[in-house]
């Protein structure tokens, strides 16, 4: 289990991944936590690469789904005083920015795919494979 602090809104938020994250979103949100994260990191990625204005807004199911993404990791890594309320959390924050955080939650992914990879890789060893 991995832990990263980012500053949102002048306010140090921990997030955290561990095995458990991806079940505890979808029991709350009944979403797969992997798809969406794809799905959200490519309308980023995507944005970042359009010059029209009207065409690289981000669609606001990606953005819902980015802040579930944040208030389930958040609310993981610190139970006692982030709300049980996904709303309320929120609330807390006037600025909410995806191209602050986002790179943060990834890279907190990626780390935790590594730790895994490294972990079976070290398992195939000591069996033998």
């Amino acid at each position: 289990m991995l832990r990263k602090k980012v500053t949102i809104d002048g306010k140090e938020v921990e997030f955290k991944a561990s095995a458990a994250v991806p079940r505890i979103y979808r029991m709350k949100f009944r979403r797969d936590l992997f798809m969406d994260l794809q799905k959200v990191a490519k309308s980023v990625d995507k944005k970042g690469k359009k010059k029209d204005k009207e065409e690289s807004e981000i669609p606001i199911e990606d953005l819902e789904m980015f802040e579930n993404i944040a208030y389930v990791m958040a609310q993981h890594a610190d139970p006692n005083n982030v709300p049980t309320d996904i709303m309320e959390w929120l609330e807390q924050f006037q600025t909410f920015s995806i191209y602050q955080i986002l790179p943060a939650i990834l890279e907190l992914w990626n780390l935790n795919e590594e730790t895994k990879s490294q972990a079976k890789k070290n398992l195939d060893q000591v069996a033998g494979s």
